[in-house]
């Protein structure tokens, strides 16, 4: 199977300078400096690439989003927030191949034009954040940042940004808030951020796992790129695997690449050969389903989704048949009200309400009419809101009632009614 971004990974030094130069690091720089930005954005175009932080959107598409001709500097966002439980690709990243991730970003923001970039990185990751922080000065040593880059007559600058650990600065227009200097909260949109961004000015925001992918599109051709996965969903996907399996981790297979073969093949089958109950495809904030189903799909957007689910950051979480999935649910709903920014009256209410209800009936304390208001609170919220927070606990709380109600309707004590039958 093709690898576009472990091809290197645990080669000796490739996390170093050096290392990366050694396995052909930084070439895919120089050829993008020798062709025009539009040539690069056309290549990417061409590649199929698709945003990897959950939305999907085609990123070469995004980049040509940018106005031209204007009078604004254009500023590039690297999303390292990632905050999705069950999602870790992107540190891994940042952590083994920094400078992959590095040269990547590089060739965007030439593409795009931008003279400043800001590598947005989670609060808890600290030493993501030390290998980024190093990476960069190092680069700007080596003069792959700054001035003159590599004779080109293009200027680019770094700054790395840690934000404080709050989900909602996972979603672009939060995190250009946190970038700003103000509180980390989603805006509403148009002015979308290509248009309108960081500071008033045009901004992409790209996630880490999508701009690591460029230095191999750049090196190999769009095409050849496009010729890995399926008619729509091109590539490769890095898939963070976690939960009943025997072997964890990030994997990286090509769009389209079997559920099955990726529990029972890459991570070494069902955890002590215990019987899955339900795995979740794309980290905790999209619908939930039966192992039956989700063992059957292929892991590509459309395939997953015809199953009634998301793609998402590709975060796969293995739920065993041990597990209650009242008790997940819990979990899932206070981490989704804690997170929440307080910014829109449906998540800054209903995730709280949802949350309190949930924990009840977990904890056996629940009443008749519980679960009926839980799937109200779910309607009410999806899609009322500026961000996806809202949506990312409604879609949990359906999706669970929809394949697993019996277990929450087992916890709710027995009505007067029917013990009066």
């Amino acid at each position: 199977m093709t690898k576009v971004l472990f091809e290197h990974r645990g080669k000796k030094d490739i996390d170093t300078f050096d290392g990366w130069q050694a396995a052909g690091g930084f070439s895919a720089l120089e050829k993008a400096l020798k062709m025009t930005p539009e040539e690069v954005i056309e290549e990417v175009k061409s590649s199929g690439l698709r945003g990897r932080g959950g939305a999907g959107f085609p990123t070469g598409v995004k980049w040509g989003f940018v106005p031209k001709g204007i009078d604004k500097p254009v500023y590039l966002c690297i999303n390292a927030d990632e905050s999705e439980p069950g999602t870790c690709k992107d540190r891994v990243l940042m952590e083994e191949l920094p400078f992959m991730c590095l040269e990547g970003a590089l060739i965007a923001a030439y593409a795009i034009q931008a003279k400043m970039a800001f590598w947005y990185i989670r609060g808890e990751f600290d030493l993501s954040e030390r290998r980024m922080r190093a990476a960069v000065a190092l680069l700007k040593e080596k003069g792959l940042i700054g001035k003159n880059v590599c004779g080109s007559g293009w200027d680019i600058d770094f700054a790395v940004h840690r934000g404080a650990g709050a989900y909602v600065c996972g979603e672009e227009t939060g995190l250009i808030s946190s970038v700003e200097g103000k509180q980390g909260q989603p805006k509403l949109k148009p002015p979308f951020p290509a248009v309108e961004g960081a500071f008033g000015c045009p901004t992409i925001v790209n996630n880490v796992e999508s701009l690591a992918a460029v230095p191999w599109i750049v090196n190999n051709g769009g095409e050849s790129y496009s010729a890995l996965g399926t008619e729509k969903s091109k590539g490769t996907k890095l898939f963070s695997v976690s939960g009943a399996v025997n072997k964890p981790g990030v994997y990286e297979v090509e769009m389209g690449y079997p559920m099955a073969d990726l529990i029972n093949k890459e991570c070494g089958g069902p955890l002590d050969d215990v019987k899955l109950k339900a795995i979740i495809p794309g980290g905790s904030s999209v619908p939930v389903l039966p192992a039956k189903d989700a063992m059957a799909m292929n892991l590509d957007y459309e395939s997953v989704q015809e199953a009634g689910s998301l793609l998402g950051s590709g975060g796969v979480i293995a739920i065993d048949e041990h597990q209650s999935m009242p008790e997940l649910l819990d979990i899932l709903g206070r981490f989704y009200a804690h997170e929440s920014c307080g910014q829109c009256t449906p998540c800054r209410e209903g995730t709280g309400w949802g949350a309190r209800i949930l924990h009840r009936v977990y904890e056996g304390q629940g009443q008749d009419e519980d679960l009926e208001t839980l799937s109200r609170i779910a309607r009410f919220m999806s899609g009322t809101t500026i961000c996806f927070l809202a949506s990312s606990m409604s879609m949990p709380i359906q999706s669970f009632f929809k394949h697993f109600k019996h277990e929450f309707e087992a916890l709710l004590p027995v009505s007067n009614t029917a013990a009066g039958d």
